[in-house]
């Protein structure tokens, strides 16, 4: 016989799915079945919790605590680069190999390490900003009209 379910244990769940979109219920239910909950009302709550990273993978967490499940968004370098550079909504089924080829300010650079800095490696936050920088490189924007390659040497 299986243990008692203890109601005030904690679990966490991470997946990574396209904001804006309802996670695949095929996905999510041998995830989230055996805690008791519903994939497909667990996949439109994630849904509306993240609209405003549309159309980029992010990483969601859900936080499940007697049958409850509370999400929240823990987005990558990536994709808060990205949705700095605010590009227009694309359609990921019909658009592919999309080029970032915008540029950020060296301002908004200093606000996503600053969010990204508790998961970050670095031991200081100027190895966090040059991790950032690094994530900028592999987009491919610019940051502050220059390459991203030339301001980590600085």
């Amino acid at each position: 016989m299986p243990p008692k379910f203890d109601p005030n244990a904690i679990t966490y769940v991470f997946l990574r799915c396209v904001g804006g979109e309802e996670a695949g219920t095929s996905a999510l239910a041998p995830k989230v079945g055996p805690l008791g909950l519903s994939a497909k009302k667990l996949a439109g709550d994630i849904a509306k919790k993240t609209t405003s990273f549309k159309g980029l993978r992010v990483t969601v967490k859900l936080t499940v605590q007697n049958r409850q499940a509370q999400v929240s968004v823990v987005p990558s370098a990536a994709a808060l680069i990205i949705k700095a550079l605010n590009e227009p909504a694309r359609d990921r089924k019909k658009v592919k190999h999309v080029k970032h080829d915008g540029d950020i300010s060296l301002d908004q650079l200093y606000e996503i390490a600053r969010q990204m800095r508790e998961r970050s490696m670095a031991k200081d936050f100027s190895g966090t900003v040059r991790e950032m920088l690094g994530t900028c490189v592999s987009v491919g924007c610019t940051v502050g009209g220059e390459n991203p390659r030339q301001l980590i040497e600085k």
